[in-house]
């Protein structure tokens, strides 16, 4: 290399063709994840699969995200995001494709669960692609449209029974999309991949963040408030993902509506979060009362769940609320955990968040399309999500009374002073 070359920071316009190429990345990923739901009824129609098995292609996803929460900052600092980013978004692609091969419950399970093996990880490692990028810039701007991009596919997922109506014909059109979507996925990466190695040429770039460790004695350091917002994340979670499992599924044949406008009330979620999420979270920095905010969030989703079991109230009404739960607790409940660890371990911290949450949507998918086989109906399945929404209020009152009786955390003040 030519010593005489002046290195110099990156120029405006490639950071952000940077974020955009690597927000294709993540779109294809979140495609890929929301793809099961709005073919569950095509699937139980042409291969006879039951509920049990459609909870089990969906659960099995986070069932290797238990252990590459301990596994996959260790490989991308071992391999640097550039590879990294290639090697999970090759894997995903196997999965993609390895899921429509076949129309066998076994064959399809192996699928997601190869794709759930690269999936988590390569948005740790795409995430720390724009910290390297970013650091010093417009860093929380780029997290905030990384993140609307990538939920933009699970939005095209949910919707595409309205946009690829025609592909809804056999169980496999559908299934072949998401595995171009992964595929996009790989190409974008792989423009990365090139990009950044030519840029490291020409520009400085920062150093890669290395990711923070886990470390299981840390665990039994953490002050019972944390064990508190971890169980609420467990339960306000199991209510929400299966739960959109089978909404598309429960729409059509309860409320008997059409697979496009099912898929667009089920996306509801999606929209609201992309919109609400960033809005809630500035409210609580500036007022504080996060236990609280965690208490109502809870309490919006109870009576959700029974209303679309037994009315035929217009299912936008319940689906809107739900939507601003779903913005509401996220905002609020993964910033609280930096209130009540220490900032050094907090990398241990929403490890073991991540693994319980995961743990949580496994078994909770299985129980779900369980509990719809054995009572061939949905009704019991919606009561088992209200009781996780009064488990969750619950939890969060526990932790607002932690709250109150400790001095050393500020979790109902105001954003720290920094």
């Amino acid at each position: 290399m030519n010593s005489n070359v002046e290195f110099r920071e990156p120029p405006y316009f490639l950071r952000w063709f940077v974020l955009v190429v690597i927000s294709f990345a993540m779109f294809g990923n979140y495609y890929v994840y929301d793809s099961i739901s709005p073919l569950a009824d095509v699937l139980a129609k042409q291969l006879k699969f039951t509920d049990k098995d459609i909870g089990l292609l969906q659960g099995i996803y986070s069932l290797p995200n238990i252990v590459m929460v301990l596994l996959g900052g260790l490989i991308i600092d071992k391999l640097g995001t550039r590879r990294s980013n290639l090697l999970f978004s090759g894997i995903c692609v196997i999965g993609a494709f390895t899921t429509f091969l076949k129309g066998d419950v076994a064959l399809m399970a192996a699928g997601r669960l190869i794709f759930g093996l690269g999936s988590e990880s390569l948005i740790v490692s795409i995430t720390t692609t724009l910290a390297k990028w970013f650091k010093g810039k417009e860093l929380s701007f780029a997290f905030g449209l990384n993140l609307t991009i990538a939920r933009l596919g699970s939005f095209a997922a949910l919707n595409s029974p309205s946009w690829a109506k025609d592909l809804y014909v056999s169980w496999q059109g559908p299934l072949i999309v998401s595995f171009v979507a992964a595929f996009v996925s790989l190409l974008a990466v792989t423009i990365y991949f090139f990009l950044d190695l030519w840029s490291r040429q020409k520009f400085t770039l920062g150093e890669e963040p290395k990711q923070e460790k886990i470390y299981i004695k840390e665990v039994f350091t953490f002050p019972a408030g944390f064990w508190f917002i971890t169980m609420l994340c467990v339960t306000f979670y199991s209510a929400i993902f299966p739960f959109q499992t089978f909404a598309i599924k429960f729409f059509q044949e309860v409320h008997f509506l059409s697979r496009e406008t099912a898929g667009f009330l089920s996306s509801i979620l999606t929209l609201s979060a992309m919109v609400m999420t960033p809005i809630f979270g500035f409210l609580v920095d500036k007022v504080g009362h996060r236990a609280k905010f965690m208490i109502i969030g809870s309490l919006l989703i109870i009576p959700l769940y029974p209303i679309m079991a037994y009315t035929k109230i217009s299912l936008y009404i319940p689906m809107s609320i739900m939507g601003l739960a779903f913005s509401l607790i996220p905002a609020v409940m993964w910033p609280s955990v930096a209130y009540l660890v220490d900032v050094k371990k907090l990398g241990t911290a929403y490890g073991v968040m991540t693994m319980f949450q995961n743990i949580g949507l496994l078994l909770t998918n299985i129980l779900i399309g369980y509990v719809n086989e054995i009572t061939n109906g949905y009704t019991l399945g919606m009561w088992i999500f209200s009781i996780f929404g009064v488990s969750g209020v619950m939890f969060a009152f526990l932790l607002l009374r932690f709250s109150r009786k400790s001095s050393i955390f500020d979790l109902e003040k105001p954003k720290l002073k920094t």
